[in-house]
């Protein structure tokens, strides 16, 4: 009976096609988005991704040009393919990022390069529903300073001893690898995704695609830094002031399982569960409650289900009354944002663990367009700051994580970032600055891995610099070609890093490497 009613509101709401894909969550797309493009200025409490028939960014920001030949059309207007009738759309685009470059600091004197062919293909079926595919694979060698990161949060398994050993490597928003001509890295992943406007107010998506809470560069409650996992999310506009998103999703300490029935053992699972309730009191300000817990399904031996509380939709409750922090983690936050001007923001994050508000981290910026009367001209600068063992749990199986990643700033814990970031576009040719300042105290970057007891820390200052500049063919699926340079130095490593890259890619998701 439900699955009739459900095809028959599916029907009866499926009269005129519009779009309901997410939107990409590359940068690129959140600067001009927040840049008020659209005929509305976004002021909707900053969980993306968010879907195209709310924003309808793309049509916004895309080329204007007038262009006389099929070839150019596509180039610089359209996806590779596109059908369309009048209840449908099918696009498919492939994706690449062909790239070479050198560190003329490596005394190795190591080509440096990246290699990714993959596709997406985004259907779009009458008024209400959409779906997205997307597939990537990728080899892949990099930087010193990326490759020890990625190698340090490799998959962890278990010895004879009971101890874990370390085996490849993890790559932020690429998943786990295989090695690949020695020193370098090979690794594929697919992310797919469904959007359903059940009513005009309430939207129900599902997926694997990464999620992202906030107005800044960086997020200290939830970002797109780890990986994809499977989610079920809604998206309720409870009135013109108030709005509820709700997500479940299941999360991976890359632990395995040292006895399984099937031909590889299994990772440890954990669920993780985010309530987040905006309230606008005028059109330019909103003050969303965040709640994010990660919930204990199990150990190396033992897997069991979620607790009836990891349904419920009220923050704070399920911490109130289990009071076991061997059982959830809990991070409460706030998230704000106001617009001061048409084209000046102000916003900020605040956050505290387990209902401790002794210890805080915080983040606080400010991004503004078409300075000096130029349009398309972004500056962005921003402060992040968190303590030591911030998204440490006392169980280090509920550590805010997955894939053994972070799940909000790439950094983890204990350090304070600086940034500033500057972007231009003129007439397709564009340039981006990015400039980073961290100082670290009892830093480890692999801390958050369960099974790493007694990591190494390090204390110091990094400095990272990224210059890009390149020409935009098309903004649909961000294609560019593009030359950048990276500096960066660390007072506990030994030598600088100073590389230089040239290229060709499609930009829909962020890999960061500014860390």
């Amino acid at each position: 009976m439900k699955l009739l009613l459900f095809y028959i509101t599916f029907c009866f709401s499926a009269f005129i096609y519009s779009q309901q894909n997410l939107l990409p969550l590359n940068s690129f797309y959140k600067d001009q988005l927040f840049a008020n493009k659209c005929q509305t200025s976004y002021n909707e409490g900053s969980f993306f991704p968010v879907s195209e028939g709310e924003y309808n960014l793309i049509p916004a920001i895309n080329d204007s040009s007038k262009q006389y030949y099929d070839f150019t059309n596509v180039l610089f207007k359209k996806h590779l393919f596109e059908i369309a009738g009048d209840d449908y759309a099918i696009s498919i685009s492939p994706l690449f990022n062909f790239s070479g470059g050198k560190d003329v600091s490596d005394t190795i004197e190591r080509s440096l390069f990246q290699n990714t062919r993959g596709f997406i293909v985004e259907v779009d079926l009458f008024k209400n529903f959409s779906f997205s595919s997307s597939f990537y694979e990728n080899q892949a060698r990099f930087t010193g300073y990326e490759s020890n990161y990625y190698s340090k949060l490799g998959e962890r398994y278990t010895q004879p001893d009971s101890t874990y050993a370390h085996i490849n490597a993890v790559i932020p928003g690429g998943g786990r690898t295989k090695a690949f001509k020695g020193d370098g890295f090979d690794y594929a992943f697919a992310i797919g995704n469904m959007s359903y406007l059940l009513h005009p107010k309430l939207r129900i998506s599902a997926g694997n695609n990464a999620q992202f809470i906030g107005d800044g560069y960086r997020s200290i409650l939830l970002s797109d830094n780890s990986f994809n996992a499977p989610y079920f999310r809604v998206d309720w506009k409870i009135s013109n002031k108030f709005s509820f998103n709700y997500m479940r999703s299941r999360l991976m300490n890359l632990l395995r399982k040292p006895i399984s029935s099937s031909a590889e053992n299994y990772y440890e699972a954990k669920g993780y569960s985010v309530n987040y309730f905006t309230y606008k009191p005028t059109k330019f300000v909103n003050i969303s409650l965040f709640e994010g817990v990660i919930w204990n399904r199990g150990d190396s031996l033992i897997s069991k289900s979620s607790n009836p509380l990891f349904y419920n939709p009220i923050p704070i409750i399920s911490e109130l009354i289990l009071k076991d922090q061997t059982e959830l983690n809990t991070l409460l936050g706030l998230n704000l944002s106001t617009q001061i001007f048409p084209k000046h923001r102000v916003y900020g994050q605040v956050a505290a663990t387990n209902l401790d508000f002794s210890i805080i981290a915080f983040q606080l910026g400010y991004r503004g367009y078409n300075f000096f009367g130029l349009n398309d001209f972004m500056v962005q600068v921003e402060f992040n700051s968190v303590p030591n063992k911030f998204y440490q749990s006392v169980n280090s199986r509920l550590n805010y994580s997955h894939y053994n990643l972070p799940l909000a700033h790439v950094k983890s814990n204990g350090f304070q970032e600086a940034l500033l970031r500057i972007n231009y576009e003129f007439k397709r040719i564009y340039t981006e600055l990015s400039a980073h300042y961290y100082t670290v105290k009892d830093y480890a970057s692999d801390v958050l891995i369960a099974a790493n007891n007694s990591p190494n820390t390090n204390t110091g200052n990094i400095v990272y610099g990224k210059l890009e500049v390149g020409y935009r063919f098309n903004r649909k699926v961000n294609f560019t070609a593009f030359t950048s340079a990276v500096y960066r130095k660390s007072d506990f490593e030994k030598l600088p890093t100073t590389s230089f890259n040239l290229g060709i890619k499609t930009s829909l998701l962020n890999h960061y490497t500014d860390f």
